[in-house]
C-alpha cells in the first residue's frame, strides 16, 4: 500500500466520525460575530475567535491570522486564554494548532520577524535558565510560522545535548513545535539517547502526537521506532513509549513486538 493510501485510511476513522456529527448550527463564524471583533476588545476577541476555532467554525482561523499581529502586547494570557491555548495545541487539527500558536505568540509579544530569532538566540544560547528556556519556546513556534525555520532548527539542536535538564526539555518541544522535516532525526536520536526519562517521553510525544508534525511527517519515524523496538539494550519504559508512539502514529493497536509491527510495515507499505 503506497504510503499516501496508508495516510487515508488512517485518517478514515475520524473523518467517517466527524461526518456524523450531529451539529448545532453550520459551524461559521456568523456575520453579527464579525461584525463585534471589531468593537470588541482584543483580549475579548481572542478569547472568542480561538474557541470558535477550537470548535471548528469556518473563518476563526482565518480571522486570527489577520488579527493577531495587532493583538501583539495588547492580549494576555489569563487563565481563560491560557486554557483555550491548552486546548488548542492537543486538538486533532493542525489547523487549530496553529490558530493557538499564532494567539501565545500575540500574547507573548513576539514579532514574527528576523529580528526577533536575532534577539531570541542569543537568550537561548547563553544566560540564565528561565530566560534561555522561553526562548527555545519562542523560537520553536514563530519558526512553525514561517519565520527562518532551517536557522531555528540549528538553534534548537545546539541544545538538545545541554547538561540543564530543562534546556534540553524546552530545545526538545522547540523542535517538536517547528515541525519540520529537520526535526524528525534528532527527536529519534533524543529518545534513543538521552539520559533523562522525561526527556525520553517527550521526544516519543513529539514524534508521534504532540507539536505540529503532520501525520504524513510522523510517518516518516515508523522504520527507526521499529529499529528501536527491536534493541536489545533499550530499558522497558523507553520501549513502551516507542510502541505507544507506533500506536498515536498509525492508530493501529498491535502488540508489542516489533517483529509483528516490521512485519506490518514492509508487507502494507512501499517505500
Amino acid at each position: 500500500m503506497p504510503i499516501l493510501a496508508l495516510l487515508a485510511a488512517l485518517m478514515a476513522v475520524t473523518v467517517s466520525s466527524d461526518a456524523n456529527a450531529q451539529r448545532s448550527s453550520a459551524s461559521v463564524l456568523s456575520e453579527h460575530e464579525i461584525e463585534a471583533l471589531d468593537s470588541m476588545g482584543p483580549q475579548s476577541a481572542a478569547e472568542l475567535l480561538l474557541e470558535r476555532s477550537i470548535n471548528h467554525f469556518r473563518g476563526a482561523n482565518e480571522q486570527i491570522a489577520a488579527r493577531a499581529s495587532a493583538w501583539r502586547g495588547q492580549i494576555t494570557l489569563n487563565e481563560r486564554l491560557h486554557n483555550l491555548f491548552l486546548t488548542a495545541i492537543n486538538s486533532d487539527d493542525l489547523a487549530v494548532r496553529a490558530a493557538g500558536i499564532e494567539v501565545d505568540i500575540a500574547a507573548r509579544d513576539v514579532e514574527k520577524h528576523a529580528s526577533s530569532v536575532d534577539r531570541l538566540e542569543q537568550v537561548a544560547r547563553a544566560g540564565d535558565q528561565g530566560p534561555r528556556a522561553n526562548a527555545l519556546w519562542d523560537l520553536g513556534l514563530i519558526g512553525n510560522r514561517g519565520i527562518e525555520p532551517e536557522r531555528i532548527a540549528q538553534i534548537l539542536l545546539a541544545s538538545i545535548h545541554d547538561d540543564n535538564i530543562n534546556i534540553r526539555y524546552w530545545a526538545v518541544e522547540g523542535l517538536a513545535y517547528l515541525g519540520t522535516d529537520a526535526v524528525i532525526e534528532p527527536l529519534l536520536d533524543v529518545l534513543h539517547d538521552d539520559p533523562s526519562p522525561m526527556i525520553r517521553e517527550r521526544a516519543a510525544c513529539g514524534l508521534a502526537q504532540s507539536g505540529m508534525l503532520s501525520q504524513k511527517q510522523r510517518v516518516k519515524a515508523i522504520p527507526r521506532l521499529i529499529d528501536l523496538a527491536e534493541e536489545t539494550g533499550i530499558d522497558r519504559t523507553t520501549r513502551t513509549w516507542v510502541f505507544q508512539a507506533l500506536r498515536d502514529i498509525t492508530g493501529l493497536s498491535f502488540p508489542q513486538d516489533a517483529a509483528v509491527w516490521r512485519h506490518w510495515y514492509y508487507t502494507t507499505t512501499s517505500h
